[in-house]
């Protein structure tokens, strides 16, 4: 699978996430507008029809039982006028979807079992169906509206306006007019609306909108600052780099709306099954009408008309097709607000059962900044002639080592001329500096070359980078990598959840066998060049099951691809990451790897939580009312009740803890 199609940008999901929920049915409906995210949903027009419906109801039950006049055409005129509010928006839907050829719309269910009960004189219960359809629908749209609006809030708060310094004035301007090359000036306080550079020499930043996390970020002159970062204690100067519609921020958005396009397995199969469900109980109620006139000795049309008109009610499959959507956007958005973004509900059902966690070591146990321990140089070669070669080769590299070297030696060290450079895949670097051949990398590189070194190099548990001068053994420079905070509790959690733990690393043995050590995993592998990373990933799969990899997004990309779920550490800095893994951690720490996983089990709990209750009711109340003994009343909670009781379980994931 190529890394372009694991994640494809949908966008018709942002705009339906703005403006439609998705009933998993929702080619059934595109008439079934839900109106502005940020509406109080009981000043809605839809709720308001509810009011005014529920009204007429009580006053319609309380004459019948005290206006002994209160019959004939007199009562089928009032209990049309309270049906009609709640009636007309779900006539007008069954009339869409029934011309477009959808004839198993679940309008057009609700509007057969009113009509018909209207048919039979059962006006209160045809009025009291439809209400609590109108209204259980109400309670559906502000839900999902909140779900939605939750995520676009936590994560997008940016500014409309910014001042900007212009001839040393500062002017007010609208954030998505900004160009790049503009100073923004930011005050304590204030959240950041356009990604780019510190111009200030110091600042602090809360990150949580990015990552999840509150703890300041101190920043320098020269740092990059993102959109959604909030400036603490001083004034800080920004100069913009990049437009408001392409921050960071922005694309972080889109992708946490895109998710739903991509549904999980769970969802599919509700989609499919409705679409048989719903079409096999029309038919089932139809032969409730009919047949037991072939059957029964005294056949009453109305009798059994109304018995199927219950079964229709009880039928109606809302309470899955909403509630199942909705449970995994909620998972999404706990996810997002932790500060891990998934790329669809898919991956969340990934996370509930992956068996196998396979880590790369630099960047994602260890924090992948590397500081000169020691230098260790062969009889004829000095550090003074020798460091400032290997600054200039690994200079043509974005390594670690290479940015280690650099600080190492400082700003002191006068450009060389360096040609014919050649980086040879988990290996190193070779090329010509001031004449000379050089090789830098790891021991291997010397032994593809035939160059001899001596072999207690081997034995030492740091990172090591080894050098040769026109073939010979020059010395070697040792390199420690800083274990993360939370990563040896990572791997305890994982261990705890009984998943399967492994780091694989290009680095040598004995230094990932070290960092092991320390972290307490039990499976781990040095001396891997990308394909035998590759390999081993496709070894544990076929033996263990399913694997989520976790690297750096851009470098691991052929492991990430074979891999379950691949998740990228520190998505905050690298675009690379959010296109490449299906699953992005913001903030770089190993620790929201077993969250992750937590908020999958979660999540597909709450949607199983779901099903169950939703067949097992239905059910139930389905065979009562093919036997004369359940009315409307309990068709109505049968279809309603449930399906509020579902929302209600769906959106609580939004409110739990995860750490």
């Amino acid at each position: 699978m190529s890394n372009d199609s694991r994640y494809t940008k949908n966008k018709v999901a942002v705009a339906s996430m703005e403006a439609t929920h998705d009933h998993a049915h929702a080619d059934d409906h595109e008439g079934h507008a839900h109106g502005d995210s940020n509406a109080i949903w009981w000043k809605t027009p839809a709720f308001i029809a509810c009011l005014v419906s529920l009204v007429l109801l009580l006053t319609g039950v309380v004459l019948d039982s005290i206006w002994e006049e209160f019959k004939g055409y007199f009562r089928l005129g009032f209990y049309l006028v309270a049906y009609l509010p709640v009636a007309l928006p779900v006539i007008t839907n069954a009339w869409r979807t029934l011309i477009k050829g959808d004839v198993f719309s679940e309008f057009l269910l609700m509007t057969i079992a009113t009509v018909g009960a209207f048919y039979i004189g059962q006006y209160p219960e045809g009025v009291a169906v439809m209400l609590f359809y109108a209204i259980g629908e109400v309670f559906q749209d502000a839900a999902v509206s909140r779900a939605k609006s939750n995520i676009k809030e936590l994560l997008d708060q940016r500014p409309d306006e910014v001042s900007i310094m212009k001839n040393g004035i500062l002017q007010r301007q609208q954030a998505a007019a900004v160009m790049p090359g503009a100073i923004i000036q930011l005050k304590p306080g204030e959240k950041l609306a356009l990604d780019g550079k510190l111009v200030s020499d110091k600042a602090s930043f809360n990150t949580a909108a990015l990552t999840g996390e509150s703890k300041p970020d101190t920043m320098v002159k020269g740092d990059t600052v993102l959109a959604g970062m909030i400036n603490l204690n001083t004034v800080a100067d920004v100069e913009v780099t990049t437009l408001y519609a392409d921050s960071k921020l922005s694309r972080i958005l889109e992708l946490v709306q895109d998710a739903t396009a991509q549904k999980a397995p769970t969802e599919l199969f509700i989609r499919k099954f409705a679409r048989i469900y719903t079409p096999a109980m029309v038919f089932l109620a139809v032969a409730i009408c009919l047949l037991p006139y072939f059957f029964v000795e005294h056949y009453n049309f109305n009798e059994w008309l109304y018995r199927a008109l219950i079964f229709l009610v009880i039928s109606c499959p809302c309470a899955l097709v909403i509630s199942i959507p909705l449970g995994y956007f909620g998972g999404i958005g706990a996810a997002s607000r932790n500060g891990i973004l998934f790329k669809g509900s898919n991956y969340l059902d990934v996370m509930a059962g992956i068996k196998n966690v396979v880590m790369d070591k630099t960047g994602t146990l260890t924090r992948g900044v590397f500081a000169v321990q020691e230098v260790i140089l062969q009889s004829g070669f000095t550090a003074e002639e020798l460091l400032p070669m290997v600054n200039a080769l690994e200079g043509k590299s974005t390594h670690p080592v290479a940015t280690a070297i650099r600080e190492y030696l400082g700003e002191k060290v006068l450009p060389l001329e360096v040609t014919d450079v050649e980086e040879i895949a988990g290996h190193g670097l070779r090329g010509r500096v001031q004449g000379k051949d050089l090789l830098v990398g790891n021991l291997r590189l010397l032994q593809k070359f035939n160059i001899p070194y001596d072999t207690a190099a081997a034995d030492i548990p740091l990172t090591i980078v080894a050098v040769a001068v026109d073939g010979h053994y020059a010395g070697l420079i040792t390199i420690a990598d800083e274990i993360k905070a939370d990563a040896k509790a990572a791997v305890a959690a994982l261990a705890e959840m009984q998943i399967n733990t492994v780091m694989l690393s290009g680095d040598k043995n004995n230094v990932v066998k070290y960092v092991a050590e320390k972290l307490g995993l039990q499976e781990a592998y040095g001396d891997l060049l990308p394909e035998d990373k590759v390999n081993k990933v496709k070894t544990i799969k076929a033996e263990k099951g399913s694997v989520a990899f976790v690297g750096d997004g851009v470098n691991d990309a052929p492991v990430i691809a074979l891999s379950d779920a691949g998740i990228a550490m520190g998505g905050l800095g690298s675009d690379a990451a959010i296109e490449t893994a299906d699953i992005v951690i913001q903030n770089d720490q190993p620790s929201r790897i077993p969250m992750a996983v937590r908020i999958g089990k979660a999540t597909k709990k709450i949607v199983w939580q779901n099903i169950t209750l939703a067949f097992v009711v239905k059910g139930l109340v389905l065979l009562l009312g093919a036997g004369g003994l359940a009315t409307m009343w309990e068709a109505v909670f049968a279809d309603v009740g449930v399906a509020l009781i579902a929302i209600l379980n769906a959106v609580r994931i939004q409110r739990q803890r995860f750490e």
